[in-house]
C-alpha cells in the first residue's frame, strides 16, 4: 500500500482511506457482519486510515469501528469527528463548537472506540456562534493531554481554516471533492497548500453516481438520503448520468471501471490528497483499492476534465438547510 503524509506534523496514512459512515446510516440498511468484514479486509489490503464520527448512527458507527479494530489498534490511523450534535434517537440538535462540548465529545468517542487516543480529530462543522479560536483552543488541550494526536476541520472556508491554523496547526481539511464537486479547487485547496495542510476528500465517487451503478432514485432504499438530494433529482440526475456515461467510455479505454477512473483522478491531484471512499461491502472496497494501480496520462486527465470541468454537475450536493452549514 502506498503511503502519503498529511500536514506538517508528519501524519503518515495509507494513500487511500476508508469512510465508514455508510456502514451505519444514510445508504440503506446496515449489515454489521459485512461492515466488520469490510474493515478487516481493508486492513488486510493495507487501507489503515479509517474515518468515522460520533454523529454517524448516531454513535453506533464509532462502536462498530471500535469493535472491528479491537486487538489491532496499532495498525490503524483512526480519524473521528465532533460538532454535529444529535440525540441518541437521531434527532438533530445543532452544530456545536463550545469548548465544554468538545471535551465531552472526545471522552465519549474514546470510550466508544475502545482506545486511549484518536489519531486525527476533526471539527465536523463550524459553529458560527462560537469563535473558531475557542473551539480550537479546547481541541489543542486534547492534544496536550495525549487524547488526540493531530487536528483537522471539515467543510470550512479558507478564512476559517486560517484562523484555526493560527490557534493550533491543522493537519487535514476534509471536504467533499470529486469530479462532480470541484469547488475546493478555487480556494480551499490552495489555502491548504499554502499552509502545509493535507486534504482529505470524502465522497470522491460523487456518492456513488460516478461508479456507474446509480441509474435512478427508484433503486434507493427509503432511508437512503440521496433520494432527497438535488443532485439526484429529475433533470439534474439525467444530466449527471450523461456525464457518467462519457466517463465510462474513457474508463473502458483505460481498462478500468468508472469508479476506479474517478478515484484515480482524485489521487492524481497531489501527494497531499488522500481520498476516503466510503463503502460497506468488501467487493466495492477491493474495486476502490485497485484504483491505486490506474495510471492516468496527461491526455487521460485532459479527456476526463473536458467531460467534467468545475461546475459541470447539476444540482446541489445537499438540501438547502445542509448547504448552509458548509464552507463557513
Amino acid at each position: 500500500m502506498q503511503k502519503r503524509t498529511l500536514g506538517s506534523q508528519g501524519l503518515e496514512v495509507s494513500a487511500e482511506g476508508l469512510g465508514c459512515m455508510g456502514m451505519s446510516q444514510s445508504y440503506g440498511p446496515s449489515d454489521v457482519a459485512e461492515a466488520m468484514a469490510t474493515i478487516h479486509r481493508a486492513l488486510e489490503l493495507g487501507v489503515t486510515f479509517l474515518d468515522t464520527a460520533d454523529v454517524y448512527g448516531p454513535f453506533t458507527n464509532e462502536r462498530l469501528v471500535g469493535r472491528a479494530i479491537a486487538g489491532c489498534r496499532d495498525q490503524v490511523v483512526l480519524a473521528t469527528k465532533f460538532g454535529n450534535e444529535r440525540r441518541e434517537d437521531g434527532t438533530w440538535v445543532r452544530v456545536n463548537g463550545r469548548p465544554d462540548y468538545v471535551r465531552r465529545c472526545c471522552d465519549a468517542s474514546l470510550e466508544r472506540l475502545g482506545t486511549d487516543h484518536i489519531d486525527l480529530y476533526y471539527q465536523h462543522r463550524v459553529d458560527t456562534t462560537v469563535p473558531v479560536e475557542e473551539t480550537w483552543g479546547a481541541m489543542a488541550e486534547l492534544v496536550a493531554a495525549g487524547k488526540v494526536r493531530c487536528l483537522g476541520i471539515s467543510e470550512a472556508a479558507p478564512a476559517t481554516i486560517r484562523r484555526a491554523h493560527a490557534t493550533h496547526p491543522v493537519t487535514a481539511v476534509q471536504s467533499e471533492y470529486s469530479l462532480f464537486t470541484r469547488e475546493p479547487e478555487a480556494a480551499v485547496l490552495p489555502t491548504c497548500r499554502e499552509l502545509g495542510i493535507g486534504f482529505v476528500p470524502f465522497s470522491p465517487l460523487g456518492r456513488g453516481v460516478l461508479s456507474g451503478t446509480v441509474t435512478s432514485t427508484a433503486q434507493f432504499d427509503a432511508d437512503d438520503f440521496r433520494a432527497h438530494t438535488p443532485r439526484f433529482q429529475g433533470d439534474n440526475l439525467a444530466h449527471n448520468l450523461d456525464m457518467v456515461a462519457q466517463l465510462t467510455e474513457v474508463a473502458t479505454r483505460k481498462g478500468c471501471t468508472p469508479a476506479q477512473l474517478a478515484l484515480a483522478w482524485v489521487l492524481a491531484q497531489g501527494e497531499d490528497v488522500v481520498p476516503i471512499p466510503g463503502t460497506k461491502r468488501r467487493r466495492w472496497l477491493e474495486e476502490n483499492v485497485a484504483a491505486l494501480s490506474v495510471e492516468l496520462t496527461p491526455e487521460d486527465i485532459a479527456a476526463i476534465e473536458a467531460i467534467a470541468p468545475p461546475g459541470a454537475a447539476a444540482g446541489d450536493r445537499y438540501r438547502p438547510e445542509d448547504m448552509a452549514r458548509v464552507n463557513v
